[in-house]
């Protein structure tokens, strides 16, 4: 299909960033399993219950745009949840592997921070009142996501992954 709009340009990332959403949603409850920390488990939880709300504002931008969400393939998520998976395998302290889960789950919100960010501007080009604040919801919450994960890495995670490898018990 040729993109030769801002508007099938504007369809075609939005499509792309519900598959991710989906990958997302799916990956979402294997982390959560792997990791030992209660409050990073909770974040995971409710980060999974974020995305399901992220799918269906992507659904309503949709019914506005008359269009089927059908899901093209997203392969930069599918490679940052293939990275993550990898990690899960890897012969790994627990702390050192929430820490490391953190930093996924990271680079994964600033992936779809930065396709959120563009979307909304389109739809805001394109004059799509409801599908830019329905974007902008979604952005706003990934930021947030973005800043408590770092708060909880720097204020427990990160430190108690650093005194498994003082105490010489980290791998």
């Amino acid at each position: 299909m040729r993109i030769d709009s801002l508007e099938r340009l504007f369809s075609e990332q939005l499509k792309d960033v519900y598959s991710a959403e989906r990958q997302l949603a799916r990956a979402l409850p294997r982390m959560a399993k792997a990791v030992t920390h209660p409050e990073l488990h909770s974040a995971l939880d409710a980060h999974r219950l974020q995305t399901e709300l992220h799918m269906e504002r992507l659904e309503c931008v949709f019914d506005e745009l008359g269009q089927d969400p059908k899901c093209k393939r997203c392969r930069a998520m599918e490679g940052l949840i293939d990275e993550s998976n990898v990690l899960m395998r890897e012969d790994i302290d627990a702390d050192v592997l929430d820490a490391g889960i953190i930093s996924m789950t990271q680079r994964i919100e600033h992936y779809e921070i930065a396709a959120y960010g563009s979307l909304r501007t389109y739809s805001e080009l394109l004059g799509k009142t409801l599908a830019t604040r329905l974007l902008q919801e979604s952005l706003g919450e990934k930021m947030a996501t973005d800043r408590s994960l770092a708060r909880l890495a720097e204020q427990s995670i990160n430190l108690d992954a650093i005194g498994d490898v003082r105490s010489g018990t980290g791998t």
